[in-house]
Formats: structure tokens, sequence, C-alpha cells
């Protein structure tokens, strides 16, 4: 009975999008490119380096390295082996989705106990700093200084959510093989060599492999991205946003929050760009509550990353439950964060700059983050397609490869 009402609730559905779609083309095609142009234009340049290096020094044995020499301080802070500083620090600097990416890669490698990828990927996807500082605080709010704000209370507010989940699933599982506490960087070297030589394949196999596997897990994000675009736009126009909006006006209204943010907020739920730029635009609200309401969505993620996540751990016995539940706990730690740092990290900070700047100051120039962004943009379509056509190739070769007679 269970699994007939998820058939048909499925079915409504996807009946209900593809009705959405033909009542509203000229704008379902218009969010769809918008998508498009984000995935084509910034996401796809912007990870694929992250997730081939990565693929790389799992395959060299460099993350089973650093994960002996981490293990001292995440086994008792995390409850989670070394190599989750590994994951956490690449996800911090790539962006989401590339700790689930790493940790459903590491438990299929036995890495990972089941129990111990929950506790790590719970904590281990963030935004990057080139969309907090660039696309947020300089492209959104024209406020470089914002950057340092939104990044504080996003990152210490991670680090609480993987001190809280370390009490997670106490009684399961607990590692994957035994600690040995104390630090020997010989034996960190002899386990980085037996996983080379235990992994077997030449450098050009594993780099072949890195970047095939890398460019199918971009595509699979591009099309949530995408369908989460149009699906976003489609709840809008129909006019379920607005009747969303108006039950969380109530929520809001207990918290003190103006009633105009109830629709960005919505929005991103869904989609996490849009919503801070919805949230930006907001005339009638003061910025605190905006930075609040921008630091809730970036740690929720946005349900166009979750199903990005939740399609990544469908490949293992990683839950997704644990995973939305710490969502939601990065979201109050980081807005929490949000309203007591506003002070001392934001207004100190503008007050001190206004106070030392001379009198007839130059126009502040754009930061580092929004230069890179707009390079991206510039210049992110090219590399999209030439690793494209490098795909192809690798695969046309292997392909001539495999048939090629003995």
């Amino acid at each position: 009975m269970k699994s007939m009402f998820k058939s048909i609730v499925l079915a409504c559905m996807a009946l209900f999008i593809a009705s959405a779609l033909i009542r509203y083309p000229d704008q379902s095609l218009e969010a769809s490119i918008r998508g498009l142009n984000m995935w084509w234009e910034i996401v796809f340049p912007s990870l694929l380096p992250f997730f081939i290096t990565a693929e790389l020094l799992i395959g060299f044995g460099v993350v089973r390295f650093i994960g002996l020499l981490c293990e001292p301080f995440m086994r008792p802070i995390f409850k989670v082996p070394g190599v989750g500083s590994f994951v956490w620090a690449m996800g911090m600097a790539s962006g989401y989705p590339s700790g689930a990416k790493l940790t459903a890669r590491l438990r299929q490698e036995g890495q990972l106990s089941k129990i111990e990828a929950e506790r790590l990927v719970s904590f281990t996807n963030a935004s990057n700093p080139l969309f907090i500082f660039g696309a947020i605080s300089v492209g959104f709010f024209h406020n470089p200084t914002l950057g340092v704000l939104l990044a504080v209370s996003h990152y210490v507010g991670n680090a609480l959510v993987g001190i809280c989940m370390r009490f997670y699933g106490r009684r399961g599982t607990e590692t994957t093989e035994r600690y040995r506490p104390g630090f020997s960087i010989t034996r960190a070297f002899q386990i980085l060599h037996e996983t080379r030589i235990n992994d077997g394949r030449p450098f050009g196999k594993l780099f072949g492999d890195a970047i095939l596997t890398s460019i199918q897990t971009l595509l699979m994000i591009g099309g949530f991205i995408i369908i989460f675009s149009v699906f976003n736009k489609l709840l809008f126009l129909i006019g379920i946003t607005p009747v969303l909006a108006s039950f969380l006006n109530i929520f809001f209204n207990m918290l003190s929050l103006p009633s105009d943010l109830s629709i960005p907020f919505i929005s991103g739920l869904f989609e996490i760009t849009l919503g801070s730029q919805l949230t930006s635009q907001v005339e009638h609200t003061t910025l605190l509550q905006q930075v609040i309401c921008v630091s809730f969505i970036l740690a929720f993620n946005g349900f166009s990353v979750q199903a990005q996540v939740a399609s990544i751990l469908s490949e293992t016995d990683i839950r997704f439950a644990p995973y939305f539940f710490a969502r939601l706990l990065h979201g109050v730690f980081a807005a929490m964060l949000a309203l007591f740092l506003f002070k001392p990290l934001y207004v100190d900070r503008q007050a001190f700059k206004h106070h030392e700047a001379p009198v007839f100051s130059p126009k502040e120039t754009p930061s580092f983050w929004y230069d890179c962004l707009l390079w991206l943009s510039d210049y992110g379509p090219l590399i999209t397609v030439l690793s494209l056509g490098l795909a192809v190739l690798i695969l046309f070769r292997r392909i001539l490869t495999e048939n090629k007679p003995v």
C-alpha cells in the first residue's frame, strides 16, 4: 500500500511538471537557460579541477597519507577517520556537492564505515569562498566586507554541526580499522606506497578514469541545476510560492523578520543563487535581517544541492536523513552566528575602515574573488567545451583499444 501511494505521488508530480511546462513554455525556457548558464560558466569549470585532483590523490594514496597524519585530531573531535580532514578541506575549497562525492568515494573504498560516512557527509558540504565573496558579497550586495561575516558564520556553523554529529550513531560501527593514537610519518609514507601499489593502474589509466568520473558527476549536477531552476520558476508562476510564503510569514513574525523576505527565502530553499539574489534586492528590511536569511539559505544548501547529494549517496549505503537533519542544524547555527557576529565582523570593521580612509579615497576596487568570478564567466564555457571534448576523445580511444584485434 505504501509503495502504491509513493508511485501515485511520483506520477502526479511528473504530470504536474509536464503540464506546467506546457502552460508556461517561455518562462520555463528562460529558467532553463539561466540554470544552464550557471552550470556552463561557473559550476563545471570551478568543480572539475577539484574533482580530478581528488581522484588522483585518492589513487596515489595521498588521501590515506593525510588521513593518518590527521587522525589524532579528527577522531577525538568529529569521530571520523583522518581522511575526513581531506574531504572537509576539499568541500570548503570547491563547494557543494564535493563533500558528498568524496565521502561516497571513500565509503566505496572501505576507508569509512557507514556511520562514519554519515557523520562526515553532514558537515563537509559547504559553499566555496568564490560564491560567498564573489557572487553574494560583491555581486549581489555590492559589499566586499560582508563576505567575512557570511564566510565565518557558514564555516564555523559547519564545524559546530560536525561536533554535534559526533554523537550520532554511537551504537553503530565506530571505526573501519583499529585506531592507533600517535603520530607516525614513517607509517604514513608506508600506507601511501601500499595504496598506490594496490591500486595498480598506470598514470594514464588513472588520469583518464579521473576525468571521465568527474565529468559524469558534473553532467548529473548540471541536470539537477537546470531542472530545479525551472521547477522554482514554475512554483512561482502557478502561485504555490506565494501561498507557502503566507504560512511562512507567521513564523517570520515570531522571529521579528519582515514578511518581504518570505518569498526570497522560499526561493532560496529550492535554489541558493536565486534566493540569495532576491534577498539582496528586498528594500523594506535591514541588512542584518538579509544576512540572517542568506546565512540560513547557504547552510541549508537548497533542495537542488540536496537532490545532487541524494543522487550521489544512492550509489552507496549512506543514508540521506542524517545529512538533511544536519542541514537544518547548520541553518540554525549559521543564522545565529550571523546575528551575534554582525557587530564585531561587519559594523565595527566598517566603522574602522571609514575612520582610517582618507577624505578623498578612490572607489573601492572589486575583490579578488569577484575578479575570479568574472574570469570564470568569460572563460568558463571554453573550459567546459574543451573538457567535454577531452572526455569524448578518451572514450573513443578506449573503445578503439577494446575492439582492436589481438
